[in-house]
């Protein structure tokens, strides 16, 4: 089943996972979770305005580490990865995943370092929720950051040709004030989402087809 406008959210685990196809949905664009390991060929299949890398509770260095195709990166669309999926970027990219020196869990202010796209329209610091065991200690080649942390150096990155960006919080949940505002500016500013779909209209079309099909 087809939609002008899709988000896929690749599940690697999180808790957060459904909560963060939700939120897309809340802005008024379709969003479907799909596992990690979907193939390449799927994705553009799906031709997916953007792509979302969920947390989750694994480290990109260990071994058996889930991870997406890499290939993905190539599909030309807008990347988004949180938590574990901006490690994942990071690994991916050959930067610097290693334990942190402590856990981070709990609220933390995030200083802005870079005000477009992502955090567009918010005044530095904000207050994110946190919870990871893993942080970035280098940058992968031609990303820079654009937030950090008391605790975390790089809190969230950006690629400096490319529409692929992380974040070390979680916007999806209500602890993140303006996770809402973060993730609206992934889906509208870095997508070019319009934001027409919603739930009444997708149970009436999909009635519709069924009908058409019996």
């Amino acid at each position: 089943m087809s939609h002008a406008e899709t988000i896929v959210v690749l599940d690697f685990g999180s808790q957060y996972t459904q909560l963060i196809a939700r939120r897309v949905r809340e802005c008024g664009v379709y969003s479907e979770i799909k596992p990690f390991h979907i193939s390449t060929d799927e994705l553009r299949a799906m031709n997916p305005a953007g792509i979302i890398l969920s947390g989750g509770p694994s480290s990109v260095y260990a071994e058996n580490a889930p991870l997406p195709d890499p290939a993905i990166f190539d599909l030309g669309c807008p990347i988004l990865g949180i938590c574990y999926g901006l490690q994942i970027i990071a690994h991916l990219f050959d930067g610097e995943v290693d334990k942190a020196p402590r856990r981070e869990f709990g609220r933390a202010q995030l200083y802005i370092d870079d005000a477009g796209d992502l955090f567009h329209g918010l005044d530095s610091p904000i207050e994110v929720w946190m919870s990871h065991g893993d942080h970035l200690t280098r940058l992968p080649r031609n990303f820079h950051s654009i937030a950090h942390s008391p605790n975390s150096p790089i809190a969230a990155l950006k690629h400096a040709h490319s529409s692929i960006f992380g974040i070390q919080f979680h916007p999806e949940v209500v602890h993140t004030p303006f996770g809402k505002e973060i993730l609206a500016n992934f889906i509208f500013r870095v997508c070019s989402c319009r934001g027409d779909w919603d739930s009444e209209s997708f149970i009436d079309a999909t009635v519709s087809r069924i009908r058409d099909q019996v």
